[in-house]
């Protein structure tokens, strides 16, 4: 797929350990993934935990190319609540350990919390200052670990929801290991990704890819929703966008097999468009 390596997220597998995963996911075609964080997927507070992962990660030839950040309610690094924020901190930061133990380049991270909602201004403002200040934390712990933080776009009913909200606190981070993670749905139910390349480009590092039809964040494959993925691959293209792309497929209760089938049957697809099976100019 030209230059864009196409790697898949063991998200769809979170409620199986990664142990038994990692055989499906290289049996089903991939070897360049993203690891979940889900504590029934990887524990990734248990160090013994991870470097089990790794190890086999290693026999099996499969990459890391990132790991994904927990995110839940009680993880709320803009919390006004000094102690909420120090212990969200350190979740992402035990998170940011075991990245390292896997060997990833870059940390996912949701950059603000799990609740619907914009808030009066005035909290707004102090709700991304204390964001900002997290997030140079966790980037310093980052780059003292040799990772990359990637900060994703969120859903737009969620309190930072919109691509301008990732482009505020880009610029309130004083730590240069810091870029942009573009994740597909969610742009497309923000209805900011007509645009979104070309706000996002200087910073974006990857892509996390999935489709809805507009309505809910059902992670479908690419081309079973409603997105114009020759619209956006274009976009890319004309950024000169180089980074991976990583399928975020759902969980539908399929057999792995099935679930890795609809993964290859996803990635042709994306370079059927690269390849010109499509028409992109």
């Amino acid at each position: 797929m030209s230059d864009w390596n196409c790697g898949i997220s063991t998200g769809c597998f979170y409620k199986t350990d990664i142990l038994r995963v990692l055989p499906m996911v290289r049996d089903g075609g991939f070897n360049f993934i993203e690891v979940c964080s889900f504590p029934a997927h990887l524990d990734y507070r248990n160090p013994e935990h991870v470097k089990k992962a790794a190890e086999l990660m290693e026999r099996l030839g499969i990459e890391a190319n990132s790991f994904h950040a927990p995110f839940a309610d009680r993880i709320d690094i803009s919390s006004p609540d000094e102690a909420q924020r120090y212990t969200s901190v350190r979740e992402l930061i035990a998170a940011c350990d075991a990245a390292a133990i896997l060997h990833a380049g870059f940390v996912v991270l949701h950059p603000g919390p799990e609740r619907a909602g914009k808030p009066p201004l005035h909290e707004w403002y102090e709700r991304m200052r204390h964001a900002a200040d997290s997030l140079n934390e966790v980037a310093v712990h980052c780059r003292h670990l040799g990772l990359v933080l990637l900060l994703e776009n969120m859903l737009p009913h969620l309190m930072f929801g919109h691509v301008s909200d990732v482009m505020f606190l880009l610029g309130a981070i004083r730590e240069t290991n810091v870029g942009t993670c573009l994740d597909t749905g969610h742009a497309f139910l923000s209805k900011d990704l007509r645009t979104v390349v070309h706000k996002l480009s200087g910073h974006l590092r990857m892509i996390h890819v999935n489709d809805n039809l507009g309505d809910k964040d059902s992670h479908l494959s690419p081309g079973d929703g409603a997105i114009d993925w020759i619209s956006l691959i274009r976009q890319l293209r004309e950024w000169n966008f180089h980074g991976p792309f990583i399928l975020e497929l759902a969980d539908s209760g399929e057999s792995p097999e099935q679930i890795m089938a609809r993964a290859r049957k996803a990635r042709c697809y994306l370079r059927d468009i690269l390849d010109g099976r499509f028409n992109i100019a």
